[in-house]
């Protein structure tokens, strides 16, 4: 799957990674289900993901912690969009 059949997908496919379910929610605006998901992903991919939810949710702070976590420079709003897709290609 790449990332783009991932973003358009309308419903969740089955037999993704937990990395891929919490990109997924996040795409499709299911902010809270994509965090539950992140927060239990104990690596640096999973911290990754977890910074992008949280400069999506507007608490840089919070972010940064998490791109320091997952060894990542520090991304803002602006790059949503084309973190969401750095991350994925690396998810998929």
């Amino acid at each position: 799957m790449t990332p783009a059949e991932l973003a358009s997908a309308t419903t969740l496919p089955s037999g993704l990674t937990r990395e891929a379910q919490a990109l997924w929610h996040t795409k499709h605006g299911n902010w809270d289900e994509a965090h539950n998901i992140a927060q239990d992903i104990h690596t640096p991919l999973g911290s990754w993901i977890h910074a992008l939810l949280h400069v999506i949710e507007g608490d840089q702070w919070n972010g940064d912690y998490w791109f320091a976590k997952a060894k990542k420079p520090s991304r803002g709003p602006k790059d949503v969009d084309a973190l969401w897709e750095e991350i994925a290609s690396v998810v998929l």
